[in-house]
């Protein structure tokens, strides 16, 4: 897009004009930030089981001592030979995290049906760091609306992000984040959960684009992400690669 070319004080003009919809924009997300956090809870009554590096381990052990716990949903099913690429995107950007949301009573982990065989594989491959459980042989990911069985995606529709999505438009797996609370009595509760976009904000890159001069520069949702190890291999998602929630 052709951009105009102005004085300096023109230029001033115009941002300051942005800037007071900057401010606005804040304030806005600060409100909605405390809308967030008073949100009701459910307590959690199903015994969850996941596969992990220590065991089995039940969602209440993930908490690793802590009181919240972060999920990200990381679309990698049982059949599939590697993560999804936009996931691992932003997967990317969850380990300088670690040390910070642990001092802060946070503990962090990716949840996925693959097997952790390759979950670990996957990781090795990827460099990372942050603790990543399977779901696999749990309800986990179909309860928590991530994941959809074979039955559900035979329909015109399924329920994610807590509306009817076209079943074209989804997956045998979508990503999503939830968050949950562990009392001193060691009961669960359910506090929140994001899906689709909803978990953007994570996605460090892309806030820095789109204050670069090109923005994000893409045709369609994050076409432009591949694993980190393959931009030079192949620098676009092809349109037919499965499981890719940027694609979607």
């Amino acid at each position: 897009m052709p951009h105009a070319v102005v004085s300096r004080d023109e230029w001033l003009e115009a941002r300051r004009a942005l800037l007071a919809k900057e401010k606005a924009h804040t304030r806005a997300l600060d409100a909605l930030n405390r809308e967030r956090l008073a949100l009701p809870w459910v307590k959690l009554t199903k015994d969850y089981v996941f596969d992990t590096d220590a065991g089995k381990k039940t969602l209440a052990e993930l908490f690793n001592g802590r009181s919240q716990l972060m999920v990200y949903h990381f679309m990698f099913g049982p059949e599939w030979e590697a993560g999804c690429p936009g996931c691992s995107f932003l997967a990317d950007h969850l380990d300088g995290t670690l040390p910070h949301l642990n001092n802060h009573d946070v503990t962090l982990i990716a949840a996925s049906r693959a097997p952790l065989d390759k979950i670990d594989a996957y990781k090795r491959r990827m460099g990372w760091r942050f603790p990543w459980v399977s779901a696999a042989g749990s309800d986990f990911n179909h309860d928590f609306r991530v994941s959809f069985t074979p039955d559900e995606l035979a329909g015109e529709t399924v329920n994610y992000g807590y509306v009817d999505i076209p079943v074209a438009q989804a997956n045998d797996e979508l990503p999503g984040l939830s968050a949950f609370y562990r009392d001193e009595a060691g009961q669960v509760f359910h506090t929140y959960s994001t899906y689709a976009r909803g978990a953007e904000d994570l996605l460090g890159t892309m806030m820095i684009l789109d204050r670069a001069p090109l923005g994000r520069n893409e045709e369609g949702d994050m076409d432009f992400i591949r694993r980190h190890d393959e931009y030079e291999t192949a620098p676009r998602i092809p349109e037919k690669e499965p499981g890719c929630c940027g694609a979607a």
